[in-house]
């Protein structure tokens, strides 16, 4: 048996990946969110923390296991796939092939982020937001949205595990919203109890730890 979450949103049964990317197997599609690709290389071409620049790689590595296993129709890219644009032309040339290849023959929609307007010369199409049935995919949630899929807060949470506190990048949902978390190796987390994300979800809202083994337990707030 593999090690992911089923779960059911807005009378659908989707799947929380280890890896962070969310399946929706009756649509054939597969949903990931801030891969923040290019993060070391824009972080030294800023003048910032000088990080190993094998974060693409890694990223990639891992969207092209997901892709291979599950062999989705359609990929919604859920905003900042790259850390800014310039980060996007910076890539080399087998990233750029790699990402031209995971696209090709797929529905693909690059979702327009904060950190970066939609790559659209990798191949796919841009958009600021779309609907598939009953579900909507944003970049950052709204506070009227309904059955609403986005990303943005690289929700993060805690808990013991087998005597161990473990943190690790969790889904966040309740009935009306759910909020992926960052899929980039090199990116942060915020804390579901930081108050931007405990304001945001209802009380009732649960957390899924993505990782080895997946975990869902009440929000912590």
């Amino acid at each position: 048996m593999r090690n992911e979450h089923s779960f059911t949103f807005a009378g659908e049964t989707l799947v929380a990946l280890p890896s962070g990317a969310l399946w929706w197997p009756e649509a054939s599609l597969l949903c990931v969110s801030d891969m923040h690709l290019g993060k070391s290389e824009r972080m030294a071409r800023r003048g910032g923390a000088l990080l190993p620049p094998y974060e693409v790689r890694d990223t990639l590595r891992r969207l092209q296991a997901d892709l291979e296993t599950l062999d989705p129709a359609a990929v919604i890219s859920l905003g900042d796939a790259f850390d800014d644009m310039e980060a996007a032309t910076a890539l080399d040339a087998d990233a750029r092939d790699r990402i031209a290849a995971m696209i090709e023959g797929r529905d693909w929609t690059w979702v327009t982020g904060n950190h970066d307007p939609a790559p659209v010369a990798f191949g796919g199409h841009a958009a600021e937001g779309l609907t598939c049935g009953p579900l909507s995919f944003v970049h950052i949630a709204t506070r009227t949205g309904r059955h609403e899929v986005s990303g943005h807060y690289h929700p993060k949470a805690s808990l013991s595990l087998r005597g161990r506190h473990v943190s690790r990048p969790c889904f966040l949902r309740d009935a009306t919203r759910l909020i992926l978390p960052a899929y980039g190796t090199y990116t942060g987390g915020l804390r579901s109890r930081d108050r931007a994300l405990s304001g945001l979800m209802a009380p009732d809202a649960r957390a899924i730890l993505a990782g080895q083994p997946m975990v869902e337990i009440p929000m912590p707030r």
